[in-house]
């Protein structure tokens, strides 16, 4: 069990329920972030970008683990260079530093978009089959997607050069039982269509939090990727419905009984036994 973990990307909306979570099992916490906020429930807090390796060094001062959230999470405000350079040294340099300071255990926040599906220039994109695994083929025609994509081959090449356990957790749309999280629902139940590229799936952000501590408790050497989600979409219609008139090209390899989420995820299950605990239907 981890005794201190660096949390980048901390004063985030899952960095700062990561925190939360630490705080509540007593395990300490350091946080890395671009400006101090002031309010982090970290033992340290350190101002500065996660591709700075002096910046990280003095982040992992005392910690035996690592939850990696630090960046630009969608591509839709940033030029393409920049975020797919940004994204890319963000984790390589988190990983690299991590592993020299003699940590061997880490998560790094992987995506959803690792699909293809949300931003790719197919205005219609549709995935291979569901339910969605991680050997689902790619559709990346995005700077995002991309770099999830090298965040995860540099996490499995981080495992082989420094002996580290790395698992990569592809997190969907991410909400607290707030306004975020209803209003999305509710927009989504008015429009079904506007969900179908995230396949109508989300994650409550406490349990975002819980996946990333639960994955450094596996075992190394060894990088993973897993899908996470609720098991249920956020839309009151039957699932196997939605597929037929949103996704028609899209093969059904097992029923989808009621409103299950077409996302496999039980490799997270099988890993470090992971299943959301909060839905919004509660």
């Amino acid at each position: 069990m981890v005794t201190r973990v660096l949390v980048t990307g901390a004063a985030g909306r899952i960095g700062r329920a990561v925190l939360a979570l630490l705080a509540g099992r007593s395990v300490e916490a350091n946080a890395l972030v671009l400006e101090d906020p002031g309010d982090l429930t970290a033992r340290l807090v350190v101002a500065g970008d996660a591709s700075d390796a002096k910046a990280v060094r003095a982040a992992l001062e005392g910690v035996d683990g690592v939850i990696h959230l630090a960046a630009i999470p969608t591509p839709e405000r940033t030029p393409a260079p920049e975020l797919f350079a940004v994204n890319t040294l963000a984790t390589f340099t988190v990983l690299e530093e991590a592993g020299l300071a003699g940590v061997r255990q880490a998560a790094v926040a992987s995506s959803w978009g690792i699909t293809g599906l949300p931003w790719t220039a197919d205005p219609s994109p549709h995935p291979a089959y569901v339910p969605v695994d991680e050997s689902l083929p790619s559709q990346v025609a995005d700077p995002y997607g991309l770099s999830k994509q090298v965040d995860e081959l540099t996490a499995a090449t981080m495992a082989r050069r420094h002996g580290m356990s790395v698992v990569c957790l592809r997190y969907p749309f991410v909400g607290g039982f707030d306004e975020r999280l209803r209003a999305h629902a509710a927009r989504l139940t008015a429009e079904p269509a506007l969900g179908a590229r995230d396949l109508w799936t989300y994650l409550e952000v406490r349990d975002a939090a819980r996946a990333a501590l639960l994955a450094l408790g596996v075992p190394g050497p060894g990088a993973h990727s897993v899908h996470l989600c609720a098991p249920e979409t956020l839309v009151p219609f039957p699932t196997e419905e939605l597929l037929r008139r949103y996704h028609p090209t899209t093969r059904l390899l097992r029923p989808l009984p009621g409103r299950t989420a077409p996302v496999d995820t039980t490799a997270a299950a099988r890993l470090f036994g992971f299943t959301a605990e909060h839905l919004l239907d509660d």
